[in-house]
């Protein structure tokens, strides 16, 4: 290499890195002639002389590089890089560049992850909410049908679609009442509360509220360390919500003949809002939850077994409003649960 071509290629890996996105130059001999920091990391410390297309072998943008390096021409390709978890997407931009020995294309990567996970959330959202919506729709539409035709003068008929209607009616009422909800919730998550509340007031009256629905599924609500007033910031009206839900899913799918418990206890420094906080302790003794699911349950529409969880009335929204309302508090939701052995959800709220 003379000194006049190492000159060139110093101020071009210079230029490289002085760049903050991954950016790979190419040239026409389709060898990597340089590449920044962060390409190195995304593609591996020792690509520069290498052929491209040992390191980028997705065929869409090996054809845009190709179209580059021929025939000059800029365009846009995708380079995915599988993970464990999740996949990173990017965004390659390939435009040609000349130069003195350096002529070529000039790669530069873009992580669109998150906005690809956001449309994939709402392509989800979408289809999640017709289906959710067409079941209930669906069988309307039918007894409404038979009614006006073969039922018209069954009376015992009338009667008994007209409950499974009101059934359906209500059931879409919930979902349409929880998808609001959540709305309302995401759209003032990051508005702190700072009225104090008393959180094991609060206990004790959906404890109350709850009552007749534990009698009916022969549970029994067992409450401790609400003795004294629980004091945090809060939306009392949120927080009712969030004891509601998950005492009423420990009532619903805890078993009949077993205890529900409620524990709150305060700590000195928790970790996890680096602060003193209240804990609040939701357990109960069903079936448990299979491990696989925990990481997904405040997914929206979620749920772990689905033609149960409609028979109880669940729209799959519950959960995911639990977690935004926690959010918005500042607080933690923790999930452990053992097959066979029962669920404890956990709420952790910061005490200031």
């Amino acid at each position: 290499m003379t000194g006049e071509t190492a000159v060139k290629t110093s101020l071009t890996q210079s230029l490289l890195e002085a760049v903050p996105a991954p950016s790979v130059l190419i040239g026409r001999d389709d060898r990597i002639l340089a590449a920044n920091l962060t390409a190195r990391a995304l593609l591996g410390p020792d690509i520069r002389g290498r052929l491209y297309v040992t390191c980028l072998r997705q065929p869409g943008l090996i054809d845009c590089i190709e179209q580059g390096l021929r025939n000059g021409a800029a365009g846009q390709g995708r380079h995915v890089v599988r993970g464990a978890s999740s996949d990173s997407i990017y965004r390659v931009i390939v435009n040609p560049v000349e130069g003195d020995g350096q002529n070529g294309v000039l790669c530069t990567f873009e992580d669109i992850s998150e906005q690809e996970q956001i449309g994939q959330m709402r392509r989800d959202f979408v289809a999640n909410v017709s289906h959710e919506l067409r079941t209930p729709l669906t069988a309307l539409l039918g007894f409404i049908e038979t009614l006006q035709g073969a039922a018209r003068h069954d009376a015992a008929a009338r009667e008994r679609f007209l409950a499974v209607m009101a059934r359906e009616a209500g059931r879409m009422n919930r979902l349409v009442g929880d998808l609001l909800q959540l709305s309302r919730v995401e759209a003032n998550e990051r508005v702190r509360p700072t009225q104090m509340v008393d959180i094991a007031a609060l206990v004790g009256r959906v404890v109350s509220d709850l009552q007749p629905l534990a009698i009916e599924g022969g549970v029994s609500i067992s409450v401790s360390g609400a003795e004294a007033a629980a004091l945090v910031p809060a939306d009392g009206d949120q927080m009712t919500q969030v004891l509601a839900n998950l005492i009423e899913n420990a009532i619903k799918y805890g078993g009949a003949g077993k205890v529900v418990e409620v524990a709150l206890s305060h700590i000195d420094t928790d970790s996890s809002v680096k602060g003193p906080a209240l804990r609040v302790e939701v357990r109960d003794k069903g079936e448990g939850i299979d491990e696989v699911h925990l990481p997904r349950l405040t997914e929206r529409f979620y749920r772990v077994d689905s033609h149960r969880s409609r028979e109880k009335g669940g729209t799959g929204l519950g959960l995911a409003i639990v977690k935004h309302i926690i959010n918005r508090h500042r607080g933690r939701l923790k999930v452990a649960s053992v097959k066979g052995q029962g669920s404890t959800f956990t709420v952790i709220l910061p005490k200031n």
